[in-house]
Formats: structure tokens, C-alpha cells, sequence
């Protein structure tokens, strides 16, 4: 992702992790991405012995190449509680980590260019009513104000001033010192090959360096986790999906907002920069398992059809195809240690353009870098948080379907519970749950 990744600060491994030996802990949880890395640090703060196991580095995927936001602002009522109790978690996380990850409340605004867009807001914060939230509605004289503008452009929007966000590629880093230094262990290339079963309870992990024993296990892979169930014999619905993102040259400032349109939405950023994306605009390759749940996706396929691209490539044979292997044999995880996709160039001048047009402060911005990542998405497009029936002692913290990063502190928060025989706190709900789509299958 060029120097996003570069300012990862690479965390140092247990000094022993590279022999082959057995172990024990209380918890493994496999994947150092934002909720991996969470769990790690509120199972430390619980005083419950953990050991992280990322394949590569700490944040090296997704959770560093998201866009940043923090919102509670459009989510789905489903994520909504769980999204409430991470923004206060992200806000007591940032006043304890090690540096600047540049968390500020600046607020989230979506912008309505026409009256039926402001409608679709408006019927959206009339349902969440009934939450502790501090969204409101702004006519187009409140919205150029925020937007530093006076071309009544838009009819309105929808502005939550409580909303945060922050650097992921420092912020995620930085979770993973302050939980290391609590007492979490965090090994990075360190690949979980298979899982370790007692009486058909999961015990405990296989790493390449050798086997962890323990209480219980927490699988925040990302875009790998359907790989490691289907090797365990149990299918699970989630693919991947492409994103693509820029950074600009440093501007004036002109707000402190992030700001979301069809066209692009825009995040500030520390260098005095932008970080801009479109929402929905996706790449999605053809794999087995795409094959194989096609049918769940279908809803979201059609929805998009127009704004997501998809193909069959070389990834029908590549590491998130049909694998199969034994605790012995080398995995997908180690052959590929951090995925690093192509960013769509063609998308992304597009986005640009609409990005001046949209926002004229940044009609004189370059873009400076782009990169793209694999977004884990379900088939409602809701994280899944919770036990598996066919994998007793074994909790799913995955397809976060981005919203990741802004949830990731309550995902981590959440699973710990469950993995340590609680109920998941307030923000537990069946909706999350992964045997949700048994029940409707």
C-alpha cells in the first residue's frame, strides 16, 4: 500500500515462537487485523493469558488500507448498539496508546444532493430514534456552511458531530503495543495451519512453529477465515471483495467532518492530505465459493450491479480457492502472507474527478498514492460475532463487511466475552450470530 504500510511499526515476536513446541494459554485468537487485535487487549485487560497469531504482520491487510471512519451515522440496526459501545471504546483507546493515531471527532456527514436522498436520510434517523445518537438533519445552508461552500449544491444532510475517525494504519499498530504491554503475546508470521479438537471441542490451534493448547479460540481472519473453516469441514458464507483508495496532496483545510457522497466520500488526514473513496464500488472475483453461495449473494449482485465489477481470474486457483491441507503441510497463510491486490486506476480517476467536482477545496489536490484491499463481507453485509454449533469453544469474529475498523473495538470487546464464557456484554445480539444464516437457509 506504499507508505500507509510503511509506517507500520513491526511488532517483535515471542522470543521462542520460531521452535516447534507445544504450548498453552487461555486464549489464541488467530488474526492480527483491528478485531483480533482488540480481543488481544481486552482479554489482557480481563487478566486472561492470550496469544495473537498473525500470519504476517500486524495490520498488514485490510484493517490498515480501510478508509478510517469511526461511525455510527447510516449504520445497519443490527450494528448499530455494538457500533455505539466501540465509538467510546475508540475514544479510551486513543488516549491510551503510545502516539498520534489520529482519532478526532470530527463528525461523519452524508451529503443529499436532492430532496429524495435527503427523504432516505431522514427515514433513516427517524428509526434510530430510539438510540443514544446525536445525529440531526441540515437544510443546505447548514451544509454548505460545514462544507465551507455557498453553492447550495446540496438539499441537505445527515451530520453526526459525535462521530470520529483515525489513521488505521497507525491506530491498529498502536492497539497491538498497548495490548502487548498488558500481556497479550503477539506473533506475527506466525501462520495458524488447522485447529486442534478434544472430543469435538476446539482445544487449541496448529501454528507452522508448532501447537497452542488452549481454552478457547477466536477467529478474526479477515478474507481467510472461510478458508481455515472449510478446511475444518465447515462451509461458511463469506467472500471478498475488492476496495480501491487514494491519499491527495495536503490542502487547506476547510473541514473537520468526513464526508459521503455517491460520487466519493473524503476523510481528513493527518499529512493534510485526503483519503477518498466511493462507497459500494467494488471488485468481486469468480471463485468456488462464490460459486458455492452464489445464491446468498445474489440480493447484494443485483443491488450493485452497476458500480461492482466482476471477473474470473487467477484467483479461481489462488489462495482463496478450493484449498485443502494437513497440520503438517504448508497453508494458503503461508504462501501468501499479506495480500496485496491491484488498485482499479480506471475507478479511481473517476473518483477523483467527482471528488473536485463534489468538493472544490481539493480541485487543486494531487492524488499521491493508491492501494486496495479485500474486504470479508457476509451476504447481509453485517458482521458475524459469535460460536459456531459445529465448532463448540471456537467464537467467529469475521466478516465485518467494511465496517471493520469503526466496529473492530466492540467486535474485540465482544468476542472476548463470549470466548471466556460471558454473554457478550449489551451489545450480544442473535442478529450477529453465524448460525443466522442456517435459519434462514
Amino acid at each position: 500500500m506504499g507508505s500507509d504500510a510503511d509506517s507500520l511499526t513491526t511488532m517483535i515476536n515471542d522470543s521462542e515462537s520460531s521452535s516447534t513446541r507445544t504450548r498453552r494459554t487461555g486464549v489464541v485468537i488467530i488474526g492480527g487485523g483491528v478485531a483480533g487485535v482488540s480481543a488481544a487487549l481486552f482479554l489482557a485487560e480481563a487478566g486472561i493469558a492470550c496469544i495473537l497469531c498473525e500470519k504476517g504482520r500486524i495490520a498488514g491487510e485490510q484493517s490498515s488500507r480501510n478508509w478510517g471512519w469511526i461511525r455510527k451515522q447510516g449504520r445497519a440496526f443490527e450494528e448499530l448498539p455494538l457500533m455505539i459501545d466501540s465509538a467510546r471504546l475508540w475514544e479510551r483507546i486513543a488516549s491510551e496508546v503510545d502516539e498520534d493515531i489520529g482519532y478526532r471527532q470530527g463528525g461523519s456527514t452524508y451529503l443529499a444532493s436532492n430532496e429524495t436522498e435527503l427523504d432516505e436520510r431522514a427515514q433513516w434517523l427517524s428509526q434510530a430514534s430510539g438510540y443514544d445518537i446525536d445525529t440531526r438533519l441540515l437544510d443546505a445552508t447548514q451544509t454548505d456552511r460545514l462544507l465551507g461552500q455557498q453553492r447550495k449544491r446540496f438539499a441537505g444532510a445527515l451530520h453526526t458531530p459525535s462521530d470520529a475517525y483515525a489513521e488505521p494504519a497507525l491506530a491498529v499498530p498502536a492497539m497491538a503495543r498497548l495490548a502487548s504491554s498488558k500481556g497479550s503475546i503477539i506473533l506475527e508470521n506466525t501462520a495458524v495451519r488447522t485447529l486442534v479438537r478434544t472430543a469435538g471441542r476446539v482445544t487449541g490451534v496448529v501454528t507452522e512453529n508448532g501447537t497452542i493448547q488452549a481454552d478457547g479460540v477466536i477467529l478474526a481472519g479477515g478474507i481467510w477465515s472461510r478458508s481455515l473453516l472449510e478446511n475444518e469441514g465447515v462451509g461458511f458464507p463469506q467472500l471478498a471483495v475488492l476496495s480501491s483508495v487514494l491519499r491527495t496532496s495536503a490542502v487547506s483545510p476547510f473541514a473537520c467532518s468526513t464526508f459521503g457522497a455517491p460520487g466519493a466520500s473524503i476523510r481528513p488526514r493527518l499529512d493534510g492530505g485526503y483519503t477518498i473513496g466511493r462507497t459500494g464500488a467494488a471488485g468481486f472475483e469468480i471463485i468456488p465459493a462464490a460459486l458455492r453461495h452464489f445464491s446468498a449473494f445474489l440480493p447484494i449482485l443485483k443491488e450493485r450491479w452497476r458500480i461492482m465489477k466482476m471477473s474470473v481470474g487467477p484467483s479461481f486457483f489462488g489462495p482463496l480457492g478450493y484449498h485443502r491441507w494437513n497440520a503438517d503441510e504448508s497453508s494458503p497463510f503461508e504462501q501468501v502472507r499479506t495480500m496485496n491486490p491491484t488498485p482499479d486506476s480506471v475507478l479511481l480517476d473517476k473518483v477523483m474527478s467527482s471528488a473536485r467536482d463534489l468538493y472544490p477545496q481539493l480541485s487543486q489536490s494531487r492524488p499521491m498514492e493508491s492501494w486496495a484491499g479485500l474486504i470479508d463481507v457476509m451476504p447481509d453485509e453485517i458482521c458475524t460475532v459469535g460460536e459456531l454449533a459445529e465448532l463448540p469453544g471456537l467464537v467467529l469474529a469475521t466478516g465485518l463487511s467494511g465496517h471493520g475498523f469503526g466496529l473492530g473495538p466492540g467486535i474485540g470487546m465482544m468476542a472476548s466475552r463470549l470466548v471466556s464464557g460471558g454473554t457478550g456484554g449489551a451489545t450480544h445480539s442473535d442478529s450477529l450470530a453465524p448460525d443466522r444464516f442456517n435459519k434462514r437457509s
